[in-house]
């Protein structure tokens, strides 16, 4: 049951900041981008991991330094959309730009 209260949540949150971004697509980005899905994530690791820090601190430091990959997909997006590539084109070349630095990013932290 646990479970399903965690996926409702989440469902909500990525469903609000779609109905936001039908007349406010900028403030849409931006709560999108808020750390609403770390404080969740950092929610219900706490709840199922009750006082181990340790494990919080790791998410953190991992999330602190996944700014930089995910930055990188923003301007990939920005860029491909400025030079109004197909929304295909758009995601894989955004997402690419993504893995590359995710994968980076794990490789410095591992």
């Amino acid at each position: 049951m646990q479970f399903f209260i965690k996926l409702l949540i989440s469902i909500a949150l990525i469903i609000f900041c779609t109905q936001i971004g039908r007349k406010f697509p900028s403030l849409s980005g931006l709560v999108a981008t808020m750390p609403l899905t770390s404080l969740i994530v950092l929610v219900w690791l706490y709840t199922d991991n009750p006082g181990n820090y340790t494990l919080m601190s790791t998410f953190a430091k991992g999330a602190l330094w996944g700014i930089v990959p995910s930055i990188l997909f923003f301007i990939s997006i920005y860029i491909c959309f400025t030079k109004h590539l197909p929304l295909a084109a758009v995601l894989s070349a955004s997402f690419g730009v993504w893995l590359v630095g995710a994968s980076i990013h794990q490789w410095l932290l591992g």
